[in-house]
């Protein structure tokens, strides 16, 4: 297949690739609404203002130190990104391709396909629509029921776990969740002004979890109709545990106990602990819930606690509260209170009830992840995925116990949840909003994690910001981030720590609010205004202590562009990259980042990105994803990669009925979101 190589240092206006009608139905169309958190947080800028005023009174002799790992030698570093190097008379020896990255890389592209080196191959491992459980019906687009889309595969598979089977050297459990549903990429002939109760209940259907059984074969993964195949959707019943099970804040007129929810909804990224279960964010959760035209909106306390979660009071997108009364915050308004938190599943006990730990806090999670410390302590991280909003860690009170699954899955009820606030010493001058290197020749800070709840043991639980009770933290918790002073970030989603060193990494997403007038300006962190490509923050963190030494990595963009950076390495050697969205790590030690909404005028992408050495920075797209969707979900093993391809085809102007993308079936075939698979014959990824 040709590809059709794009232009990427051309004028273009730069904005995020994603779709409007992908803002609908993702996340309410949150970027175009006003930013949920007006809290009067210091952020960096006043802090660098600060430290620049200091600096202005010392002698001009002083050298100009960076915070973090080796600060002492950053006065010998380069003085900015168009300050030329030192000549030699030799130029540098190249630095040698990593492990895991020998591969060439995949050109940007604008192909309805996915795209993978030479040398590789790709096959689809399970699609919207395909059977989950016995007797599931064969997918008709035409003929869609609620009854079948149970037993099937849900729509948008975002975050994927691949957990080996016991005893089996080929057999895995393939554990997805499904963010989303845009119903006029799923029904033919939809009105979104007049869903039925078919499409409601379909799509009540098609969010939650999928469990699949997939065998590895010659050809990738095969689906298996296995015993512990399971769909979990919006409606299947969870338990609630933690310092906000119980209280009146989440007891309803069906749940007087306040201790059991219907279903899982906007699942985005997730994780897999070391005891074997999964978990996942509910992230966009406030655009679920709305009230019917015309109905009397909130006053006081209650319609501050709605703005500050994006929650508005007029008729949401799908009109789910036409259908079901807890989804109308006039009818039932503790039943938003139920939604916004880090979930557990035992896909290994296809009777268990799912969990939702209260403990980690209610926030637009993108994901938790999970670091063990030595000494066996656990450590979750998980990001608020909004404009401006916060990074978290909870840091659990027990120790992981080996093969102890019942004590296991309590961990993460009994520790502290904290939040992040970050500082730098970089002087105020040197971050004007370009993204212009400072002096010290990278961006680099240090920070401190702010304890906001401690829970214990049964659901008991200490606060620890002022003028907040332990439940309203839990439940209220970007109020106790605000008056804990966190630092306002450019749309934290996905954390994961390497295994190999321990450093924890962040992918900034985007935030194009940055340095508008009455929002946050220019921070170390967050160094762009108008910030449409995201940065990568890296993280020598203290995981069970409260400080932390941090760096951006990347900041993401053409590499031409004077605002991009690739940890110092040679940036004409490096794959242009755009909105960093979900990570993995590989056997090497090297980062995967895949991307969502790409602002360079090409499909979104799967990335690898070396961490150490001479190569630090060395950023090579794996693959590409079809027209209009996104690459999420990255599984990274030694011979097999997989991610998921969530919405292709996805685009203003096009509809089911008027497709942009025939991906993955081509011809005449129905645009559905999957996942693949990409492999090599005889050989390792990479290597």
């Amino acid at each position: 297949m040709a590809l059709i190589p794009l232009n990427l240092f051309v004028a273009h206006d730069g904005r995020s690739s994603r779709q409007h009608v992908t803002c609908r139905y993702r996340c309410g169309d949150a970027c175009s609404k006003p930013v949920p958190n007006t809290s009067d947080n210091e952020y960096f800028g006043e802090v660098l203002a600060a430290v620049s005023r200091r600096s202005a009174l010392k002698t001009a002799g002083m050298a100009v130190l960076a915070v973090g790992a080796g600060s002492a030698l950053a006065a010998c570093s380069s003085s900015g990104s168009d300050t030329a190097a030192t000549s030699s008379s030799a130029a540098p020896a190249e630095p040698p391709t990593p492990a895991g990255m020998n591969f060439t890389a995949v050109a940007p592209n604008s192909e309805d396909a996915v795209v993978i080196p030479d040398g590789y191959r790709q096959s689809v491992v399970i699609s919207w629509g395909d059977p989950v459980l016995p007797g599931a019906p064969v997918f008709d687009v035409t003929r869609q029921s609620a009854a079948a889309q149970r037993q099937q595969f849900g729509f948008n598979n975002d975050f994927a776990g691949l957990l080996p089977i016991e005893g089996s050297n080929d057999r895995f459990l393939l554990v997805t969740n499904h963010e989303y549903t845009t119903e006029q990429f799923m029904h033919p002939g939809y009105d979104a002004d007049n869903p039925t109760r078919e499409q409601f209940e379909i799509g009540i259907a098609a969010h939650g979890l999928s469990v699949v059984e997939v065998q590895r074969t010659a050809d990738g993964l095969r689906p298996v109709l296995g015993r512990y195949n399971r769909r979990i959707t919006a409606d299947t019943p969870f338990t609630i545990v933690g310092p906000a099970a119980g209280t009146d804040l989440l007891k309803t007129a069906a749940d007087t106990s306040g201790r059991e929810v219907l279903g899982t909804v906007n699942n985005c990224s997730g994780g897999v602990t070391p005891w074997g279960t999964v978990l996942s964010g509910e992230e966009n959760f406030n655009s679920y819930f709305g009230a019917p035209a015309g109905a009397p909106a909130p006053t006081g306390t209650a319609a501050d606690r709605l703005k500050r979660y994006g929650v508005e009071s007029e008729p949401t997108e799908r009109k789910w509260e036409n259908f079901d009364p807890r989804f109308d915050i006039t009818k039932t308004p503790n039943e938003l209170h139920r939604f916004g938190y880090v979930v557990e599943l035992n896909p290994w006990d296809p009777a268990s009830a799912p969990i939702k730990h209260t403990a980690l806090g209610r926030f637009k999670h993108e994901a938790a992840t999970i670091h063990v410390a030595d000494d066996g302590t656990v450590v979750a991280y998980t990001g608020d995925d909004e404009r401006f909003d916060y990074m978290y860690k909870f840091v659990s009170a027990k120790k992981i116990q080996p093969g102890d699954m019942a004590h296991n899955m309590t961990i993460l009820d009994e520790g502290t949840l904290y939040v992040a606030k970050l500082s730098s010493d970089i002087p105020a001058d040197q971050i004007d909003g370009s993204g212009a290197l400072p002096a010290a020749g990278k961006f680099a800070g240090t920070g401190s994690w702010i304890p906001l709840l401690r829970s214990g043991p049964g659901g008991t639980a200490q606060s620890l910001v002022d003028g907040m009770s332990a439940e309203e933290v839990a439940v209220f918790t970007r109020f106790a981030g605000d008056k804990a002073g966190a630092t306002k970030m450019d749309r934290p989603e996905d954390f994961e720590a390497n295994p190999k060193s321990g450093k924890v990494y962040v992918a900034l997403t985007n935030n194009s609010n940055r340095g508008a007038d009455g929002k946050a300006g220019p921070d170390a962190a967050n160094p762009r205004n108008d910030n449409k490509n995201g940065q990568v923050l890296e993280i020598t963190d203290n995981h069970t202590g409260t400080d932390f030494a941090w760096e951006l990595l990347l900041v993401c963009g053409d590499p031409e562009a004077a605002d991009s950076y690739f940890g110092g390495f040679d940036k004409t050697k490096v794959s242009p990259i755009s909105c960093p969205d979900n990570l993995a790590f590989d056997s090497h030690g090297n980062l995967w980042v895949s991307t969502d909404g790409n602002a360079l005028d090409s499909n979104d992408g799967l990335f690898a990105v070396s961490l150490e050495g001479p190569s630090r920075g060395l950023t090579k797209q794996f693959l590409t994803v079809p027209l209009g969707a996104e690459t999420c979900g990255p599984v990274i093993t030694d011979d097999l990669v997989t991610v998921c391809v969530q919405h292709p085809g996805e685009n203003d102007d096009n509809s089911i009925d008027d497709p942009l993308s025939r991906w993955p079936e081509g011809g005449n075939g129905t645009a559905k979101p999957s996942v693949v698979a990409v492999w090599r014959d005889g050989g390792s990824i990479g290597v």
